[in-house]
């Protein structure tokens, strides 16, 4: 019986290794002995590459490895295995290498896709109709227009198919010629003759990067690209009631696509500057006032400013300082409704700085018949 192989090792793992881990190490190493990464020293990649699929067979394998861990690598053999070996072994999620040593054509980026999801394949298909890339455009706007809503004129810098090669990307007068590498089909297959057989794997066609189509003389203007960069005017449309960070999208605004594909989109983001006066909640505008102590004290009438102009509003006697007040539909339109939000604004009470000595004695006589006690200083010509 040949000598037990440790296939930990080989997999340069532990024991106690999760299977996350044994398929990161057997993918990196996988790559790593792959016969095409090694054109100088084929044969023994070969050899690290088919023991490196051994022990992944196994330890993959939840039952083939309990096998493994108590008899070795010579389970199989000892009649302690599914039967199968090796020959059989499919570990390339689902890809069944039974005639392997028949003969056997690959995509090996399509199979280690399938296996460990997307990084692998994907980026060497031949690319289909593609959306173009989507932009982002910032406006600056004011509360107010923010509030009541505005149309402006913007231009935006954005790719569009080239006015003098209609997207083709050759001279006028010419036209791509197929790729005389992959004979247009954008990958290149190549046959190895292995221990293990007949070995063929597909790769991206290097000269026309997978396109299949080469432009031998590149349009003069685009330079072979098929687009160009334009500056383009449109009139954006601002709802009312959007606010700070809110965008806008203009469906087909964006670049070109790509083989066909739909354009990309444009996003207004808007920028809506601060109010000397108002703060906004949601769809509330907040702001406080200034009410002389007089009015707080006897009730009155006070001017509270609004989107909409000054609105007269009356305070009840005995309003105490910080009291907020609310007038209904006075705030921003809903973006979503045609409802308002509030008007809310506090009242904070206005000391007056400078005061005559009349008005001081009639607050002294009040604080005396309140029952408080006040200091009030006399100016001599010194202090004057």
């Amino acid at each position: 019986m040949a000598e037990s192989k440790d296939y930990y090792k080989i997999l340069d793992v532990s024991k106690d290794a999760t299977d996350d881990e044994i398929k990161r190490a057997y993918r990196k190493l996988a790559k790593k002995y792959h016969p095409d990464a090694n054109p100088d020293n084929k044969q023994e990649a070969e050899a690290k590459f088919k023991e490196v699929n051994e022990a992944y067979s196994v330890l993959s394998d939840k039952t083939k490895r309990a096998q493994y861990d108590r008899f070795g690598s010579n389970f199989e053999q000892a009649g302690f295995g599914s039967g199968g070996g090796y020959g059989a072994y499919s570990g390339f999620g689902g890809f069944d290498f039974s005639g392997f040593n028949g003969g056997i054509d690959i995509d090996l980026d399509d199979i280690l896709g399938s296996v460990f999801g997307g990084g692998f394949g994907s980026s060497h298909k031949k690319q289909g109709p593609t959306k173009g890339a989507d932009l982002r455009y910032n406006m600056n706007i004011t509360f107010e227009e923010a509030a009541f809503g505005v149309k402006k004129e913007i231009n935006i810098a954005r790719h569009e198919a080239c006015d003098n090669c209609h997207g083709t990307g050759a001279k006028p007068g010419t036209q791509p010629v197929t790729c005389d590498k992959c004979g247009g089909k954008g990958k290149i297959q190549t046959t190895q003759n292995t221990i293990m057989g007949s070995f063929s794997t597909v790769k991206i066609c290097d000269k026309c990067n997978g396109e299949g189509k080469i432009i031998a003389t590149p349009c003069e203007k685009c330079y072979g690209k098929g687009t160009v960069k334009k500056t383009k005017k449109i009139m954006v449309d601002i709802p009312a009631g959007i606010d700070n960070g809110q965008a806008i999208s203009y469906r087909g605004e964006g670049d070109i696509g790509k083989k066909g594909g739909p354009n990309g989109d444009l996003f207004v983001v808007v920028n809506v500057s601060k109010h000397k006066i108002f703060t906004r909640r949601g769809f509330d505008i907040l702001c406080d006032i200034s009410v002389p102590f007089t009015i707080l004290t006897l009730g009155g009438t006070i001017t509270v400013p609004s989107l909409e102009g000054d609105i007269q509003y009356s305070i009840p006697e005995g309003t105490q300082s910080g009291t907020v007040f609310r007038i209904k539909d006075k705030g921003i339109q809903n973006i979503h409704s045609r409802s308002k939000g509030n008007l809310e604004f506090t009242v904070n009470v206005d000391i007056p700085k400078r005061l005559n000595d009349k008005q001081k004695q009639l607050l002294k006589d009040f604080a005396s018949i309140m029952g408080e006690e006040v200091n009030i200083k006399k100016k001599n010509i010194f202090g004057r």
